[in-house]
């Protein structure tokens, strides 16, 4: 399996996953150009649409997509999405026998409250919930949803790639160094990022054990997250109000 992200948009992330015999996926494909784009240049066959969420940099591309291949939709119950031709929620599983791919739905809500990532073939397709040094805003959810959303996925094997929706991995990153200025993975990861974005190159797919030893959201626990917190939350004692304290410094963070 091809695992390719293909810029659209401003800075969206549309992952397509291909095999060798000219079979793709599409997830979350929020403009149909890149999509059409690629299928031609790599002779490919478009043969399914994952989507995460609803909002429409995630979905915007569909029906331009479907006037064109007649492929099934998989999304999740929430009636703003249309042209779904599968309701997906937690615990579901998806297969494709072309190419041959194999997920499992989980609910992650908090960026909205109806959004799901699939897991499978090593990946992470988790849309604007997690991010490579971050997560998404708190449009529909709450602190204590979104951050048991990102302990689940914070769960999973360290080798799992993360594929999120969203280049944010700079400003990410910057944020995250005022957080822990002494953490090295981060400042190794810095390094990487500048590296990769000079030369015009994506910073994702990231492993998860990366993000673990770098993503401020996913070390709430971590000492000098908590003693961050402590002059920033107003319980840093308790992890939810950690999170929260970090989500809205995020938010409000220029630098």
């Amino acid at each position: 399996m091809h695992v390719v992200p293909l810029p659209a948009l401003a800075d969206n992330y549309i992952w397509m996953l291909h095999d060798d015999d000219g079979n793709a996926l599409v997830v979350d494909p929020g403009d149909a150009a890149p999509v059409e784009a690629a299928l031609s240049a790599h002779r490919l066959s478009l043969r399914g649409i994952l989507l995460t969420h609803h909002h429409h940099d995630h979905i915007g591309g569909v029906v331009d997509l479907l006037r064109h291949h007649v492929v099934p939709v998989i999304a999740p119950h929430d009636g703003r999405i249309e042209h779904a031709t599968r309701r997906v929620a937690d615990g579901d599983a998806v297969a494709f026998d072309a190419p041959a791919a194999a997920f499992r739905v989980i609910a992650i809500p908090g960026h909205t409250s109806s959004h799901i990532a699939y897991l499978g073939e090593g990946l992470m397709l988790c849309g604007d919930t997690l991010f490579s040094m971050g997560c998404g805003r708190l449009f529909e959810g709450t602190p204590s949803q979104m951050l048991a959303s990102l302990d689940r996925l914070a769960m999973l094997p360290d080798e799992t790639l993360v594929c999120c929706a969203h280049e944010y991995t700079a400003a990410n990153g910057r944020f995250a160094k005022t957080v822990e200025p002494a953490n090295a993975a981060l400042d190794s990861r810095l390094i990487d990022v500048a590296r990769l974005r000079e030369a015009n190159q994506p910073t994702l797919p990231v492993t998860l054990a990366t993000e673990r030893k770098t993503n401020p959201f996913l070390r709430v626990d971590n000492d000098d997250v908590i003693a961050w917190c402590a002059t920033h939350a107003s319980d840093a004692g308790n992890r939810t109000a950690r999170f929260a304290a970090l989500r809205s410094a995020k938010d409000g963070f220029r630098g």
